[in-house]
C-alpha cells in the first residue's frame, strides 16, 4: 500500500468514527424524556444514589424538569430536536473530506474550532443556567475528546498535501 493510500485510508477511518460519534450525540438528544427516566431507574436500581448522591440528585431533577416541560410545555423540548439536527447536519458536511480530505480541510478546522467553542460555552452558559461545576466538565470533555480525531485528521491531511497530487507525482 502506498503512503497516499495509507494516509487516505486512516483519514477516513478516523472520520469516519468521528462522525459515527457526533451522530450518536446527535440522535440522542431526540428522546431525551425516556433517556432520562431509563438513566434515574437504572442508578437507582445500581444503588448509586447511596453512592454518589450529587450524580443521582442532579439526574433526579433533570428527569423531573424534563418531565414537566414534556407534560407542560412540550414545546420546550422542539429546542433539543433542533440541537439534534444540527449535529447530524454537520456530520453531513464531514463527507467533503472523506471524499477530498485535502480540498476539504477546511470542514475539519471549522470542526476543531467549534471543539474549542465548546469550552467558553460551557464556562459561560453553565454557571449562567445552574449546570453544577463537574457537569459542565462532561460537557467540555466533548470539545476535548472530539478535538483528537480531528487532530489527527488534519495532521494526516497535511501530510497528503505535501505529497503532491497524484496526477503530479505520477
Amino acid at each position: 500500500m502506498s503512503d497516499r493510500a495509507a494516509l487516505l485510508k486512516g483519514i477516513r477511518a478516523w472520520l469516519v468514527l468521528f462522525v459515527v460519534c457526533l451522530v450518536l450525540s446527535g440522535a440522542t438528544a431526540f428522546p431525551l424524556v425516556h433517556e432520562l427516566r431509563w438513566t434515574d431507574s437504572a442508578l437507582r436500581a445500581l444503588s448509586v444514589p447511596d453512592h454518589l448522591p450529587g450524580l443521582a440528585h442532579w439526574i433526579e431533577r433533570v428527569r423531573n424538569g424534563l418531565d414537566t416541560a414534556d407534560s407542560d410545555y412540550p414545546f420546550l423540548l422542539y429546542g433539543t430536536d433542533w440541537l439534534a439536527f444540527a449535529h447530524l447536519v454537520i456530520a453531513v458536511a464531514f463527507y467533503g473530506p472523506y471524499r477530498d480530505p485535502v480540498r476539504n480541510i477546511w470542514v475539519v478546522e471549522f470542526g476543531m474550532i467549534a471543539c474549542a467553542g465548546i469550552i467558553p460555552l460551557a464556562l459561560i452558559c453553565g454557571p449562567i443556567r445552574g449546570i453544577p461545576f463537574w457537569w459542565t466538565l462532561i460537557d467540555m470533555s466533548f470539545g476535548v475528546f472530539g478535538v483528537v480525531p480531528l487532530y489527527v485528521v488534519r495532521k494526516k491531511t497535511k501530510r497528503l498535501e505535501s505529497l503532491g497530487s497524484p496526477a503530479l507525482a505520477a
